[in-house]
């Protein structure tokens, strides 16, 4: 079996194809059967490389020191020693040998710096003996120079590129070639530094300011109808809570030690340690992907809880408490994120909270990946605290239920919903590592929005349904229980199935589990699916959501509106984020985008939308 030259994660210069252009990469896999290196360039692109295109990073800096060397040591400004010319020489002799000297010159010139020049017409008037005399003299130029060079000049010269000499305007002698060192190629390379947000996102200045506040009361007259009698949306005005209702500071403690626990288990050298993506920097923050660990950990904590007969239905009798003490927690992070961001460098800052506007950024989040040390506190708050809470509060919700309905077992239809959403949290937990490429954490900063989302919006309205069965029970025949269950098994196939083949393409285009799906090429190196789940509709994956979210709502019946929040609200964030995903992949892909579209024109529902 052939062993690979360079190890996976090593750090090497991949050579862009079709070109003479290189550039730092990252070995990501090598496939022993094709012979290929799979690598990841800065800007996250994906490429398969042989071996032949990749160049140790030290052995082609010391090739670039010793052409910058032999570039100085031969500078037309450095005195050289002259032979007297005999007069009685012939014309044709001298002649002979100033072409060589000038040839000479122009060799040395080329060898300190290959200056890239876009294609012009002036180019295209060169006379054919003067191409033919430089493409001759160039081919005997350092490779290692000339592929250093274009890659420092990349940024500045793009597309064609033709390899002449530069000629002042006025008297058409050859200029001398402005010399760069190392340290100035570095920083030629490095990515743009973060520019100011000029698309606002939800209507906004004003919208996001309307949000801050209409969200945690919406999910607040939530919670209040799912815990009437009458959970109908006829009942508004609703009655303000008393304070007591909203607040205890036993809660708050139990709220302060849940996270307190949940950022111990995240810290447990336990699971594999993977990179996420490039940052401006260049840089890659490391992971612990332990996840599902975690979540079997609190699984036995909560066992060991209800062995000792702790009260899980507490929970439910606090639930506005929890509620209101979540929401603090969240407002106090967001401050403390908002002002930790003004230290924050111009290239850790996201590029859709960086307006310059307060309220827009303070909601948006400013700062891409905050972290205390090697705590990425984004990555903790995107799924822990959050998703767990969430299947903590729904098995509270079924011992209440339980305790108030005098049931010796819970009921089918709220053992469905446990089993329906736990399915989902579990899946999350077990591929936590494909969360490293999702927008969340790739491009929205940490403020507002995600914190609320992350801690107390998904935790809070997405166990509505089980919230909303404590007082309001719901017979299910068996006839619905079957139907039901393949209802969610039909979208959590269709969920998995098309996010398993975007990342499987993404890693490796060549595997053969996805091999043979057709593609649609881009100009960024990149091709986007045109067959399966994803040649029948844009976002298959938004689809498998939406029926296991409409899977989730029927167990409670049609008495009421309030148990379909949680789909109303899907359907809502897919279409926003569907809107989101089509604008950023018009710029990205083009026309190949265009292309796309009309080979798959519809977005989440084939034959409707």
């Amino acid at each position: 079996m052939p062993t690979s030259r360079f190890q996976i994660g090593d750090t090497v210069m991949g050579r862009w194809p079709g070109s003479n252009l290189y550039y730092e990469v990252k070995v990501l896999s090598y496939d022993n059967k094709t012979l290929l290196y799979t690598v990841i360039y800065k800007d996250g692109t994906e490429l398969e490389l042989k071996e032949s295109d990749i160049t140790s990073l030290t052995i082609f800096k010391q090739g670039v020191a010793r052409s910058r060397s032999r570039s100085r040591s031969r500078s037309p400004g450095r005195p050289r020693r002259s032979r007297s010319r005999s007069p009685a020489r012939t014309s044709r002799r001298s002649s002979s040998r100033t072409t060589d000297v000038r040839k000479e010159k122009l060799k040395e010139v080329l060898e300190v710096r290959l200056t890239p020049v876009p294609m012009t017409h002036e180019n295209n008037s060169n006379s054919k003996n003067e191409k033919k005399e430089e493409n001759n003299t160039a081919n005997t130029a350092s490779t290692i120079t000339e592929e250093k060079t274009e890659t420092e000049s990349e940024n500045q010269a793009g597309g064609r590129y033709n390899l002449r000499r530069r000629k002042d305007q006025g008297d058409g002698k050859t200029v001398e070639l402005e010399q760069k060192t190392e340290t100035e190629v570095l920083t030629q390379t490095k990515p743009p530094t973060a520019i100011k947000t000029t698309d606002l996102e939800f209507g906004g200045r004003v919208g996001v300011f309307f949000l801050m506040f209409l969200l945690p009361v919406a999910v607040l007259a939530l919670h209040i109808l799912c815990g009437q009698k009458d959970a109908s949306l006829q009942s508004f005005p609703l009655e303000i809570p008393s304070l007591q209702s909203l607040w205890d500071w036993q809660v708050f403690g139990i709220v302060l030690l849940w996270l307190l626990f949940q950022a111990v288990l995240s810290l447990l050298p336990v699971g594999k340690l993977v990179e996420g993506m490039p940052l401006k920097n260049g840089k890659t923050l490391k992971y612990r992907i332990n996840g599902f660990y975690a979540l079997l950990l609190t699984a036995v904590a909560v066992g060991v809880a209800v062995y000792q007969e702790v009260d899980l239905s507490y929970i439910h009798a606090h639930f506005l408490q929890f509620y209101t003490s979540a929401l603090l927690i969240v407002t106090l992070l967001s401050v403390y994120l908002f002002v930790r961001s003004r230290w924050a460098s111009e290239d850790e800052l996201a590029p859709g909270g960086n307006s310059g506007y307060i309220i827009y950024d303070f909601f948006m989040g400013r700062e891409l990946n905050p972290c205390i040390k090697n705590f990425d506190i984004k990555f903790f708050c995107e799924m822990r605290p959050g998703l767990m809470g969430w299947v903590l509060i729904n098995f509270a919700m079924l011992q209440a239920e339980m305790k108030h309905q005098n049931l010796e077992n819970p009921s089918p239809a709220m053992l469905l919903v446990n089993i329906f959403q736990l399915l989902w949290v579990v899946d999350g937990f077990w591929h936590e590592e494909k969360l490293l490429t999702m927008m969340d954490i790739v491009y929205d900063g940490f403020g507002f929005m995600l914190t609320f989302g992350d801690l107390t919006f998904v935790p809070f309205t997405f166990t509505c349904q089980a919230y909303y069965l404590v007082s309001h029970p719901n017979e299910l025949s068996v006839f619905w229980i079957i139907t039901l269950i393949t209802m969610n098994g039909v979208g959590y196939y269709i969920f998995r199935k098309a996010n398993s083949q975007k990342f499987a393409f993404r890693k490796n285009p060549s595997d053969p589990a996805v091999s043979h799906l057709k593609t649609i090429p881009t100009a960024t190196g990149k091709s986007l699916i045109v067959s399966g789940l994803w040649g029948w509709v844009r976002h298959p994956n938004y689809l498998g959501d939406i029926i296991m979210g409409l899977a989730w709502s029927l167990p409670c019946g049609f008495n009421h509106l309030i148990p379909y929040f949680y789909l109303i609200y899907l359907f809502t964030l897919l279409v926003h984020r569907n809107a989101r995903d089509e604008c950023q992949c018009r710029k990205k892909y083009g026309s190949a985008w265009e292309e796309y579209c009309k080979a798959v024109p519809y977005r989440i529902f084939p034959g409707i939308y």
